[in-house]
């Protein structure tokens, strides 16, 4: 899993668009983006990864949330 994040690296860190990736403990995975193509890019690679190391993504609990907020917390 450590390898889906886009520099290679592992524990939590900031991509190059302001991403936060947290992939060390995978067994409830959040991704957090701000596009639906994104999001899709992401999930796939995941699945890629997930699947040449034998772990499997269930289809039936994958879900999605769509938030307009736009200003900071």
């Amino acid at each position: 899993m450590k390898t889906s994040t886009s520099e290679g690296k592992h524990d939590i860190q900031w991509t190059a668009q302001n991403q936060l990736d947290d992939l060390d403990f995978a067994d409830h995975l959040a991704l957090v983006y701000n596009t639906h193509e994104q999001m899709q890019i992401k999930t796939a690679s995941v699945a890629v990864v997930s699947a040449s190391v034998g772990l499997n993504i269930h289809k039936g609990k994958p879900r999605s949330s769509n938030s307009k907020r736009r200003t900071a917390i």
